[in-house]
């Protein structure tokens, strides 16, 4: 992202993205881990060299341990959606985090220029 050098135009920018920050939607963050695996029944295909079960796992990190959760085959559009407004939002408060940084670093010089010194 390109930042500009003048305080108003950074600040436009900042509004902008301020705007965009609320969510209607839940946030997850964490990945979605796809695999197959045997079921374990002796009868099953899958126990007899056919095609394994395909399945969905969430991965996580829980007070500093990976965890992961069984994600149901009905749950999985809406837990795509969940992680993708997560991954929306990180982005989003990354530029927001930059453009103040700017805002901060620009304003000593904006105010020395609008003193009349170079």
């Amino acid at each position: 992202m390109r930042i500009p050098n003048h305080p108003t135009l950074i600040r436009r920018l900042l509004d902008s993205r301020l705007k965009r920050l609320p969510t209607t939607t839940p946030v997850l963050a964490a990945s979605l881990v796809h695999f197959h695996k045997a079921c374990g029944r002796p009868a099953c295909r899958c126990m007899n060299g056919g095609p394994k079960h395909p399945s969905q796992h969430l991965t996580f990190m829980d007070r500093g341990k990976t965890r992961s959760v069984y994600v149901p085959v009905e749950l999985l559009p809406e837990v795509r959606s969940w992680i993708l407004e997560h991954r929306r939002l990180k982005q989003l408060l990354r530029e927001i985090n930059q453009l103040t940084l700017a805002l901060v670093r620009t304003h000593a010089q904006h105010q020395q220029r609008k003193q009349g010194r170079p």
